[in-house]
């Protein structure tokens, strides 16, 4: 079978309006989607008006604020409508999405999608080179942002911390990961199911180092996606 990064695949990326990603909106989205050589042959972006006030501290980052978004942002309902079919048509077709630190984002996919009656996706098959590099370079020193890594990896990446510039930063950061560790290259499903088995050991070892000064703390290592609060009203 052919490995993920010689067939086209994609790149998904959210900016929001917090870091709690169950109540986090959407702000802004984009999916990048290449052929098997890495050209860019589709691009979606959209800018969500997200019905809340986005914090400071969110627009800092990110740019967008409160007033451009409800000037400039279309109904949240509907911008999630279009990311979630984007997305599961991706799927459908067999091309693997690459998220960094998929399961903020694809979390903060499912609470909108719940929020606004939009079915659930598949998310499948998911590859994420945050989960990857901490499976493949357990001892590397330093942050694991996308920013580092882009830069430890050599890949530009301007604009960052806009959707658009990180999806495709993220898809080539993978890339030459993929270069660097040719172990990550085989078909995406088989790669999907070892994050996550790679997701929930690596929550357990970070727990159990938490907890030498925290002995409450609590890592979650659901992936691709974290359920929701409570679970008694259904999964994602």
């Amino acid at each position: 079978m052919s490995t993920w990064n010689t067939l086209p695949r994609a790149a998904f990326d959210l900016e929001t309006t917090g870091r709690n990603s169950r109540a986090a909106r959407i702000v802004t989205a984009s999916v990048t989607v290449v052929d098997n050589s890495g050209n860019v042959i589709r691009e979606h972006e959209w800018l969500a008006d997200p019905g809340v006030e986005i914090p400071a501290e969110a627009s800092d980052i990110h740019g967008i604020t409160t007033e451009h978004a409800r000037s400039n942002g279309r109904p949240a309902a509907e911008v999630t409508k279009e990311v979630a079919a984007v997305l599961q048509g991706l799927f459908d077709d067999g091309v693997p999405v690459i998220a960094f630190n998929a399961s903020y984002d694809f979390t903060v996919l499912a609470a909108e999608s719940a929020r606004y009656g939009v079915p659930q996706l598949s998310r499948f098959p998911v590859l994420d080179p945050y989960i990857m590099n901490k499976q493949v370079d357990r001892y590397r020193k330093g942050k694991r942002t996308l920013t580092a890594l882009c830069e430890e990896y050599g890949v530009e990446l301007e604009n960052a911390h806009t959707s658009a510039a990180d999806a495709l930063a993220t898809l080539r950061m993978l890339d030459a990961m993929a270069g660097k560790f040719p172990k990550l290259s085989m078909p995406a499903g088989q790669l999907h199911q070892l994050q996550v088995d790679w997701a929930v050991s690596q929550a357990a070892d970070f727990q159990q180092y938490l907890r030498k000064t925290k002995p409450a703390a609590v890592i979650e290592g659901d992936w691709p996606v974290l359920p929701p609060e409570d679970a008694s009203r259904g999964g994602f």
